[in-house]
């Protein structure tokens, strides 16, 4: 209980310091307007209360992220505390943070213009590729699962019953959400969602200190304790990506960057947002552990030889019940099923932004939107065709590549500007080992020995490294000679 509480109050702490340390280094200027109040549009560019801003960024970039990568990462030992602790601080909500005020110094830019401008068009160009492929894989993998679980919780028969009839539902609400005004549903209903996700957090943390159970020691972090005997690097800090650092944050910091009102908001909603999604992410992964007793027990209970449940989602579900009774039912299924849903349509809308800026639409018009909308929700259909685990695993891997992408272009901006670059450099490196050396030793990747995947994924992020900061500075050589 001692290692939980500490990594509660280190996150915490986090926030205080360290957020305000990130945020002089990339220097705020509260006389700027934002785009929010320079480029108003009333449909993507709408100032809103930073209460609400804050919720809905919440809200994005959770998802079940959060939850379900906690539960499975907890099966590697007490080392996820550390990585959802410090990932979270010195790397996901720098990633976020950076990703937010970016975009708001580059008039809402979405994420591959940020980094394009930063990193040069080929990169531009890969990564609206990458974001593109990135996010209708978000919302292909939070339309399956919320589909199937819709069909089984509402008990209906026939073809109301089915998978088909809840997709079906979920994307005539994925393309409202994706064409109308930010503030006609997202706006609505998402402050609704994203509290009752917290809520449902903190009844589970009370259940975590009430009940009995066994909770892991920082202590023996370092121990491999995976059940299927499963190497904690790389594989831990994929597993466990929303709750510490994700590339899909990247993509959703642009949509709150048009309409915050004021830089001096940004570390609440976008630093703060981050934070508090580690410490959710640090309550399901005690929450899961203790409620099994075990690790092997806990293994269990998200396979067929589980009693409990039989995959993350239905553990949820049975902690919620168990612990909180019928309310916590209630906030079961707004968490398991509305949370992706509302990361799904954001998803969505993302891409139909990204596809904007590259193409030249404006969006003010709605046909405008439908048109660029109606081929993303084709080509998710076309997916949802594919198996759901080969699916996830690919997006697990784009989502950390994209984010060791972004820290990049975080890092060029900062030293072209002649600014503290280490706070985004040191991540950068970091998630460049990681994402190097599961592609080298993953199922889907070139299955190598983890030895010769961590050898040559150490070369190639010092050479990375090298040659990066090299360009780097030849940048900030011809903007400084320009001036």
């Amino acid at each position: 209980m001692v290692s939980f509480i500490s990594a509660i109050a280190a996150l915490v702490l986090g926030y205080i310091f360290y957020g305000r340390f990130v945020e002089r280094c990339f220097g705020i200027d509260a006389s700027r307007a934002t785009p929010a109040v320079a480029l108003k549009d009333g449909v993507d560019y709408i100032p809103m209360p930073t209460w609400k801003v804050f919720l809905i960024q919440f809200l994005n970039i959770a998802g079940t992220g959060p939850i379900f990568g906690a539960i499975m990462g907890i099966l590697f030992g007490p080392m996820a505390y550390l990585w959802i602790v410090f990932g979270s601080i010195f790397i996901g909500a720098v990633h976020d943070y950076f990703s937010g005020m970016m975009s708001i110094r580059s008039k809402g830019a979405s994420l591959p213009d940020i980094i394009g401008n930063e990193l040069g068009p080929v990169m531009k160009l890969l990564m609206r590729i990458l974001s593109l492929l990135l996010l209708i894989l978000v919302g292909t993998v939070f339309t399956t699962t919320s589909a199937g679980l819709l069909g089984n919780l509402t008990g209906a028969t026939g073809f109301l019953g089915t998978k088909l009839f809840w997709i079906i539902v979920i994307f005539v609400y994925f393309l409202l959400a994706t064409v109308l005004p930010i503030d006609t549903l997202i706006g609505r209903f998402y402050p609704i969602f994203g509290l009752a996700l917290l809520i449902m957090a903190v009844g589970v943390l009370g259940g975590i200190f009430i009940n009995d159970g066994f909770l892991p020691s920082v202590t023996d972090a370092f121990k491999g304790v995976h059940p299927n005997h499963l190497p904690i690097f790389p594989l831990l800090f994929v597993t466990i990506a929303c709750g510490a650092v994700s590339g899909f944050h990247g993509t959703q910091s642009p949509l709150m960057a048009r309409c915050i009102k004021d830089e001096r908001y940004a570390r609440p909603v976008f630093y703060g947002a981050m934070i508090t999604e580690g410490v959710v992410a640090l309550i399901w992964a005690a929450a899961a552990i203790k409620f099994s007793g075990s690790y092997d027990a806990l293994y269990a209970n998200l396979t067929d030889g589980g009693t409990a449940a039989s995959n993350p989602a239905k553990l949820v579900n049975f902690i919620c019940e168990t612990w909180m009774g019928k309310v916590g039912a209630v906030l079961a299924v707004l968490g398991v099923v509305a949370a992706p849903v509302t990361s799904g349509d954001t998803a969505f809308r993302s891409a139909r932004l990204i596809l904007s800026d590259f193409i030249g639409i404006e969006q003010k018009k709605v046909w405008h939107r439908l048109v660029l909308a109606l081929p993303l929700f084709i080509v998710s259909a076309v997916l949802l065709t594919i198996n759901f685990d080969v699916l996830w695993r690919y997006f697990a891997w784009f989502n950390q590549t994209l984010a060791m992408i972004a820290l990049w272009s975080m890092t060029s901006w900062q030293l072209t500007r002649g600014k503290n670059y280490w706070i985004t450099l040191i991540p950068a490196i970091f998630m460049t080992m990681v994402s190097v050396s599961y592609i080298l030793c993953a199922p889907e990747g070139f299955r190598l020995d983890y030895t010769l995947s961590y050898i040559i994924s150490g070369v190639v992020t010092v050479c990375l490294a090298f040659f990066a900061l090299r360009s780097f500075t030849r940048n900030k050589k011809k903007l400084n000679d320009n001036q």
